[in-house]
């Protein structure tokens, strides 16, 4: 797969939930959320197949922390991918809550 012409961007689709990275203009992936109170749950992080291999999902998550960092919210890592780059990536610790039980049941309430 040839690399993007231009640099990828992420943008944050607040409509749906979602932050996406475009690469030339196509989306390439998502990391969707939901929010409740101060705390945004990141719950699933996606880049498609023709994009992989790319860094694209870093860039993304990179992004849309910085973004919830931003807002003034707190981020809770539910997606794996999301946690795993936290653990990688102190600099967002002191505005990262855990996934407790009583999140996850919310989760769940808010994703049908």
């Amino acid at each position: 797969m040839s690399q993007p012409s231009v640099a990828p961007t992420v943008e944050h689709v607040e409509a749906e939930n979602h932050y996406a990275i475009l690469v030339d203009g196509e989306r390439a992936g998502l990391t969707a959320y939901r929010d409740r109170g101060d705390q945004r749950v990141f719950y699933h992080t996606e880049v498609d197949d023709a994009f992989a291999g790319q860094g694209l999902a870093s860039v993304l998550v990179q992004e849309a922390l910085t973004d919830v960092r931003a807002a003034g919210k707190r981020i809770v890592p539910v997606c794996p991918y999301v946690a795993k780059f936290l653990k990688k990536h102190d600099e967002f610790a002191d505005i990262t809550d855990a996934a407790t039980p009583d999140v996850l049941q919310w989760l769940r309430g808010e994703l049908g």
